[in-house]
């Protein structure tokens, strides 16, 4: 069937290119801006793998189609997706403003954007008073992808969350993911309220236990206790499991930060009010300086003219981005207390220039043993799998000062100490 996704998120992309491939015909109709360049030009607009090879192949082939931000789906368009990003409310008001101007038109409309709880009863609510006979539908269909995997996630998910609240809507929505739901119906079908809340609950859960085991260790340091053996002992509960319990210099990314403040803004919105979540972001803010603290206190708080080695400046492997990425944070610590820092990430350099610009404080490394020549200290704030076993012995012959503060707990302590290194870790 024809379906048309409006949007530039990654979840906009991975879906067009993703539902063609299963042989939809999809117009995806892009805004104007760097990743509508990108995609017109067959260059990878996310450093997601496999996306552009797979757009490519689907537009070569027909199933999928580019167009306007600002122009009307297709006569035989089945579907609107709406794939947006955080704070496009108004443009997801006008895309649907726009259906109603066909009002003899049954619409489908499926929201993914991560708006505010209640947003797509208001969409349907738009439709109803400007069309009061008009029988569309709009339905909640959260995006749960995740940068690094997304086309998985995408063919072989887990659950598929759908708050809807007309059968005719749940009957399409579950023809065009059938071919991902063939063996096991994985349609979970809520009210869309408690689909947009289930969203922002999920991620609360989760970015609650990251914060919760970077608080415990924290305490691990002033106990002189492993914070590793530890995580591998609450890991092995069966009631609690291993996910999201690797603690570090704190989460960052497009999702888990904004999508914890909606759940906060909604909370204290309805009076309720979470002085939990609150906590848990204020934990990951600290976090984020944990590093820096460290090297300052290492240093005595004089890092003037110093120069700082850096690897890793995406929110979390397998990505170029840098949103609420903890390097951020780092940097203008470091500029601050006059160093100097040479940096290396294989995909997230373009998008930090992009951010800083050329300064003479900050400067690339094309690989990571260039990053780490003449510094005065080594941090790993990401971990890529290139970084997981470094050559020690070439690391210390280059570094001026033999130091590494390991965000990620990627090294064995007393391993890295043999080399003769002086470790900082999280909790270690």
């Amino acid at each position: 069937m024809h379906l048309d996704v409006y949007g530039d998120t990654l979840c906009a992309l991975v879906t067009a290119a993703g539902l063609a491939s299963v042989g939809h015909d999809v117009t995806l109709s892009l805004p104007y801006g760097r990743v509508r360049e990108r995609v017109l030009a067959n260059h990878a607009a996310y450093s997601e793998p496999g996306l552009r090879k797979l757009i490519s192949g689907e537009h070569t082939a027909g199933r999928l189609s580019f167009s306007e931000f600002s122009t009307l789906p297709d006569e035989n368009s089945r579907a609107v997706f709406l794939a947006l990003n955080t704070g496009e409310e108004s443009a997801a008001e006008n895309i649907v403003q726009r259906l109603t101007q066909k009002p003899d038109r049954r619409w489908l409309i499926i929201n993914q954007s991560p708006f505010p709880v209640g947003f797509t009863e208001l969409l349907q609510s738009r439709i109803k008073l400007e069309t009061p006979d008009n029988p569309s539908a709009v339905v909640c269909l959260p995006d749960f992808l995740q940068e690094g995997s997304a086309i998985d996630g995408l063919r072989k998910p887990a659950q598929i969350i759908l708050g809807c609240s007309d059968g005719h809507a749940e009957l399409k929505v579950k023809e065009i993911y059938r071919p991902f739901s063939r063996e096991v119906d994985r349609f979970l079908v809520m009210t869309e309220r408690e689909a947009e809340f289930t969203k922002l609950t999920i991620t609360g859960m989760l970015v609650t236990r990251i914060s919760f085991m970077n608080d415990m260790a924290n305490l691990a340091d002033s106990l002189g206790v492993d914070i590793e053996h530890v995580r591998q002992g609450v890991a092995a509960d069966p009631r609690i499991g291993p996910a999201y319990l690797y603690p570090g210099v704190g989460f960052g990314g497009p999702g888990f930060a904004s999508n914890v403040v909606n759940l906060v803004d909604t909370l204290k919105a309805s009076g309720v009010g979470s002085e939990l979540l609150n906590e848990v972001l204020e934990i990951n803010e600290r976090q984020k300086d944990l590093l820096f603290r460290k090297l300052w206190k290492h240093y005595r708080t004089d890092l003037q003219g110093r120069t700082i080695g850096i690897w890793g400046a995406a929110f979390k492997p397998g990505t170029g981005r840098i949103d609420n990425a903890p390097v951020l944070r780092v940097l203008e610590a470091l500029w601050a207390q006059g160093a100097r820092v040479q940096i290396h990430d294989p995909e997230a350099i373009p998008a930090l220039l992009e951010h800083y610009g050329s300064r003479a404080d900050l400067v690339s490394a094309s690989n990571p043993y260039t990053a780490a020549e003449g510094v005065d200290g080594l941090m790993v704030l990401t971990h890529w799998p290139q970084y997981g076993s470094p050559d020690f012995e070439r690391l210390k012959r280059i570094m001026r000062t033999p130091v590494i503060l390991d965000g990620r707990n990627v090294y064995d302590p007393a391993t890295v100490r043999e080399y003769g290194f002086t470790y900082y870790g999280v909790g270690r």
